[in-house]
This record gives structure tokens, C-alpha cells and sequence, in this order.
């Protein structure tokens, strides 16, 4: 490609609406153009890089027993609705309606198309395994896009969907998943960007086994946390926290899958329960930072209880009405179905996890009262609907359950965050608007009549860093950030009982398939190539070899004479040997084009000048290297090719 024949619009300023570099420099290297907020066109080097990315992963998802196909943006809304995944995604699911009144989603991802596609062409388990993928255009109606291509509305993804008749064994769900496992691990390093591995939540897509794909970087949106000694690592939504202390006075009431609890004798009260009037502080930043006046004084954080309510409500299936109605008067079902509240408590300075609080209650509930985890819908309580069923939101003390035989309380539960269970001086809701109590304690104020069961202990919280580790050898969990580039996970039959999909196992009995999901971001490799440690300097991007959109830049001081058709000469030898060429022939000073060259992030720029050419050289200057050497002519060429090759 020669520079006056592409369209390669560098910009030597900032542009102010970019914030974090991939942003910043794919503007500035003329590799984007925004079209709208979150929408971008890809000029001829970022397209470039795109087709080399897209070209590796559809390499390795061959290698790894993928079938190539191509589905549509537009889906039935319907499909989403039957899968539940429409009100999963809410406001993120870009819908919209076609002359006829029909309503089609413009899909975020395939699941529900690859399931109904499996479904008209699968019948026998004789044609499983089946891995099908495709990369193409996606989009998510993001409220605030931003960060460039992280963040977008429209972006380009590979997603894969496996079928299974079983879990384990030859042609196994875990067997592929595997397989996919170790294919993500070649595309990224072939993609030349480091990356870790750490375990994840299924998010709004399901399933019941997830791992995500992190480049480590200072400016990416996830929040990674690893035990120092190198043996776990999960994303902040996964990540569990290894044994802490918990007052004794909970002993019996430990949630099941709690690593060993410690326990710990509770100290005498700090002083008298005592109401304090603390208006307009329903937030704990409010609350802590009025507390000087409302009681004198300075209150931390993590000296108070925050409670949070969430409703757990469904439908009951008729075995369940069963059950129910013999436990009716104790957990207040209704005739066919169920409304329980829950008290979520956690320290003040910590933040509620709701997937590991999502993971207890369909525990918590299935083992009490048989309740299946499909069945039970989770969300946390607004204000206005919270008010009618009598908790007032920002002054809630979990002592609202003392007495359970009356109103809100006889449908209410409490989980409470192991570091939340000490004894000491705790200030927490009143239980009436605008007040709070402070030398709350456990052991004294918390007292719910012969209900005590109904009050659980689980790790509920986000981990943080020096937390310890979940494996529980003395490691310390340390906090980093990172860029998602990939997520896999272990379905199950989800999408294929929700869509009432079957084949025939071996005993001509119908069943559901299992299936496996894989995602790979491909835009998101990209922006994180540029992100990542050593991705870009003060001079613009630097590439890696494998994904750069040319290998070589060709720089002559003056296009002209000798310098040019040396230049030229070059040009076509190193294309016919197979190397991407850029051969900058503009009339433009040569402090422009190296400043050009190092801008867009070539790996390599070959200077041709009269002064070097006076003793047949050419100059040899890698993008990272300070330095450039002299090269002959008669040698440039296979130096130039053994090292592209080398660093590919």
C-alpha cells in the first residue's frame, strides 16, 4: 500500500472527548472515525487490524472443531421472550419494530437463532458434538458509551455455541469446553497481548460454570482479584472470600459451602440502644458525613450496618403447591405462588454482591422449601414499592424482624455478611424514616422470636483487596484491573429446554442438549493490544508483529531519484516475499513521517536516504528500539524478513 493512495488521517492533538489511550490513539492514528456515540466507521489500518485478528480466531476455532456460520442481526423478540433473556438485558436489548408492527431484536448475542438453527437440522445424539460459530456485528443499546471501541453500541464479536448429549466423557460439554479454553489461550498470545484467566458469573447469558479472558490493564472497566500466591484468580461478581470471623452467636446458622468459619466470642454492648435524628442521610455517605451534627463526632464506614431489601417472588409449579401448603402459616405462601423479603446486611465500607446473593437465596430456598431456582425471580426493592410493604429504604435496621408474627416481618428474612456479625460499635437503621440507632448489638438488639433459623451467615460481599484467599493457605487476595476479551461458559440445557428443543440419546428417548457459549471481542483484542503494558509510548501506538496492519513502513527521506527507486525496489521485494508494505511516498518532511510511522505503531521502518545510499545502506530502525543500525542493501531484505517472522 502506498501512503498517497490510502486514507490514513493522523491528528497530532488529543481529541477531547477520548480519555483512555486505545481511544485516544485509534483517533489520533487515523484508525477510527466516530459516526455517532458508540459508533464507529474503521479506516484502511484499523480494518487492516481487524481482518488480521478475525483472520487468527477463525484459525483456531477450525483447529478446535468449529463449523463456520453466518446468522442474522435481526431475531424475533419472541425468542428473547421465551428465554426470559428480554427482561434480562432490559434496556441494553436494541429493539425495534417493522413496517408490519412486528418487533425484532438486533441481536447482542446468538443463543437463542443457534438453538432454533440446531433444532431444524439435529435429531440424534448420532450428530453431536456440534460447535458452531460466527463473527459478526453486534449490538447493545449501552446507555453511556464510552472508552471508545470498549464501550460501544455496535461492535464486532466471534461467539461460538456447542451441543452435547452429556456433560462429561468423549463428546462431552467439558470436553469442548476445554478445547475452547486452550484455543482462547493461542489466540490471545498469537494476538501478541498477555492475558489471564480467571473465573467469572454468567452474567445476563446463564449457565453454571464461566471463565473470562482479562488483558491486564490500569485503565480497564473489571476488576480482577488474585491470591499473591498464584494459585486463584476471579473477577470481582466471582470472586469468593477464604474464612473470616464470625460471632459466635451465629454458630448455627452458617449458609452451606461457607469456607471454615472462625469463630469469635461477641463483647458487651458499646453503650444503651439510642435513636439519633438523621434526616436526608438515607445514603451512608450521607449518614457519615452528617453525623457531626446529628450526634457529634466522626462515624467511619465500617462502623455501620448497610441494609439492603430484596424480593424473592415466583410462581409455584403444582408439586410445589404441595409443599407449600403444608408450610404455609410459617412461610406465608400465597395460593400459587410466593413472596419473600430479604434483609441483605454487609458493612458499610463494603458493597453488596448480588450474584453471590442471587446464589444463596436459590440455595436457601431449595432447601427449605423445595423451591426450583428457574421459578424464583430476584430484585432489589425501589423505594415507593418498598414504603408499601413497610421497610423505609436508607433507615432499615435488620432488627426489623424482632418480631415475625406481624406485618412486613412475618415474610422477612436476613443473610448477613460474616464481618457484619461482630460485636462493637455499630450504628444501623431505626426502622423509621429519617432515623438510625447507634450501639446496635447483635447479641442484645436482635432478637427474632423463636425464627432465629430464618437468619443466615454467607459471604455476600464483593471481595477487596487484602481480603484472604478462598483457598485458605494463607494467601492474600490483591486487586487489579483488566480488559475482557473473552468469556466462556458451561450453559447447560437453558436455552434448549426454554426452547423446547430435543434430540434422541440412545434410547430413543428425548432430552435437552447441553450447550456451551464462547465469546471473543474482537474490537475489545484490539483497543486492548494498544492498552496493555508497552502497547503505546509518548510517540503513538506500538504493535504487536501479528495484528500490526503493515509490517514494514518504507520511509524514504525525499521521494525521488535514487532514494525512490530504492525505495520502490524494496516495496516489491518484501510483498513478494509475503510481508505487509506501506511505502510512505508522500512529499512531506521527513521529521512528519517518522513521526507518522511511529504514530500508527509500524514494527519496523525502513529509512531510504541519499546519505545512507552513498554507501549502499538502508536504515533498519525496529518500532521499540531507540536506536536504528545500518544495513546493507544486498542483506535488507532477508534481515527484514527474518524478523518479521520472527516476532510473528
Amino acid at each position: 500500500m502506498r501512503w498517497t493512495r490510502s486514507l490514513i488521517p493522523t491528528l497530532r492533538q488529543v481529541p477531547a472527548e477520548a480519555v483512555v489511550p486505545s481511544h485516544q490513539l485509534m483517533l489520533r492514528a487515523g484508525l477510527i472515525q466516530q459516526v455517532a456515540a458508540g459508533s464507529y466507521t474503521y479506516l484502511p489500518l484499523g480494518a487492516a487490524v481487524l481482518r488480521k485478528v478475525m483472520q487468527i480466531v477463525r484459525e483456531e476455532m477450525n483447529r478446535a472443531d468449529a463449523v463456520e456460520v453466518f446468522m442474522p442481526t435481526l431475531q424475533p423478540v419472541e425468542w428473547w421472550e421465551q428465554t426470559g433473556r428480554r427482561e434480562a438485558y432490559g434496556d441494553n436489548l436494541f429493539v425495534v419494530k417493522d413496517r408490519h408492527g412486528r418487533h425484532q431484536a438486533m441481536g447482542p448475542t446468538h443463543e437463542e437463532v443457534c438453538t432454533k438453527l440446531f433444532d431444524a437440522y439435529v435429531s440424534s445424539y448420532r450428530q453431536l458434538p456440534l460447535n458452531l460459530y460466527q463473527i459478526q456485528t453486534k449490538f447493545r443499546d449501552e446507555f453511556r458509551p464510552r472508552f471508545g471501541v470498549l464501550r460501544s453500541r455496535e461492535f464486532q464479536m466471534k461467539d461460538a455455541y456447542s451441543f452435547h448429549l452429556t456433560l462429561d466423557g468423549p463428546g462431552g460439554l467439558s470436553e469442548t469446553y476445554d478445547k475452547m479454553y486452550d484455543a482462547y489461550c493461542r489466540v490471545f498470545a498469537r494476538c501478541g497481548v498477555p492475558y489471564v484467566v480467571v473465573e467469572a458469573e454468567a452474567g445476563p447469558i446463564g449457565g453454571n460454570a464461566s471463565h473470562e479472558f482479562m488483558i491486564p490493564s490500569p485503565t480497564g472497566e473489571d476488576t480482577v482479584l488474585a491470591s499473591d500466591k498464584g494459585n486463584y484468580a476471579a473477577n470481582v461478581e466471582k470472586c469468593e472470600i477464604g474464612s473470616r470471623e464470625i460471632s459466635v452467636i451465629f454458630s448455627g446458622n452458617i449458609a452451606p459451602g461457607m469456607p471454615g468459619a472462625k469463630y469469635v466470642e461477641d463483647s458487651p454492648p458499646t453503650g444503651e440502644l439510642a435513636e439519633v435524628h438523621t434526616p436526608n442521610a438515607s445514603s451512608i455517605d450521607d449518614l457519615c458525613k452528617g453525623w457531626s451534627t446529628f450526634a457529634g463526632g466522626k462515624l467511619k464506614p465500617s462502623h455501620t450496618l448497610k441494609t439492603l431489601v430484596f424480593k424473592a417472588e415466583g410462581d409455584l409449579t403444582t408439586e410445589e403447591q404441595a409443599t407449600a401448603h403444608k408450610l404455609r402459616k410459617e412461610y406465608g405462601f400465597e395460593n400459587d405462588g410466593f413472596v419473600f423479603y430479604w434483609v441483605a446486611v454487609v458493612r458499610g465500607d463494603h458493597e453488596l454482591n448480588e450474584a453471590k446473593l442471587r446464589q444463596f437465596l436459590t440455595s436457601f430456598h431449595g432447601r427449605e422449601m423445595s423451591l426450583k431456582s428457574d421459578n424464583i425471580g430476584l430484585s432489589l426493592m425501589d423505594e415507593s414499592e418498598a414504603k408499601s410493604a413497610g421497610f423505609p429504604i436508607g433507615y432499615v435496621g435488620p432488627h426489623i424482624v424482632n418480631d415475625l408474627t406481624t406485618g412486613v416481618a412475618a415474610r422477612t428474612y436476613v443473610v448477613i455478611d460474616p464481618d457484619a456479625t461482630h460485636s462493637g460499635f455499630w450504628v444501623t437503621g431505626a426502622n423509621a424514616a429519617s432515623q438510625h440507632v447507634m450501639h446496635f448489638n447483635w447479641e442484645r438488639d436482635y432478637q427474632p422470636k423463636e425464627q432465629f433459623h430464618r437468619t443466615q451467615v454467607a459471604d455476600i460481599r464483593n471481595a477487596t483487596e487484602g481480603d484472604p484467599s478462598p483457598k485458605d493457605d494463607g494467601g492474600v487476595l490483591r486487586e487489579s484491573k483488566g480488559i475482557e476479551v473473552g468469556h466462556i461458559f458451561k450453559l447447560g440445557d437453558k436455552y434448549s429446554q426454554s426452547l423446547k428443543v430435543t434430540v434422541l440419546d440412545e434410547n430413543q428417548q428425548e432430552v435437552h442438549p447441553l450447550m456451551g457459549c464462547y465469546g471473543i471481542g474482537i474490537n475489545r483484542i484490539i483497543a486492548g493490544a494498544i492498552e496493555r503494558d508497552g502497547g503505546n509510548d509518548d510517540g503513538g501506538v506500538v504493535w504487536p508483529m501479528s495484528i500490526a496492519p503493515f509490517h514494514v513502513v518504507i520511509t524514504p527521506i525525499k521521494y525521488e531519484g535514487r532514494a525512490a527507486e530504492v525505495a520502490n525496489e524494496l516495496y516489491e521485494k518484501l510483498q513478494a516475499e509475503g510481508l505487509d508494505v506501506l511505502l510512505d511516498d508522500r512529499a512531506e518532511r521527513p521529521g512528519v513521517k517518522f513521526k507518522d510511522a511511529d504514530l500508527i505503531g509500524i514494527p519496523l521502518r525502513l529509512t531510504v536516504g541519499d546519505k545512507g545510499l552513498a554507501n549502499d545502506e538502508v536504515e533498519f530502525k525496529p518500532r521499540t528500539e531507540e536506536k536504528a543500525e545500518m544495513v546493507k542493501l544486498e542483506a535488507i531484505i532477508e534481515r527484514t524478513t527474518a524478523f518479521v517472522r520472527e516476532a510473528m
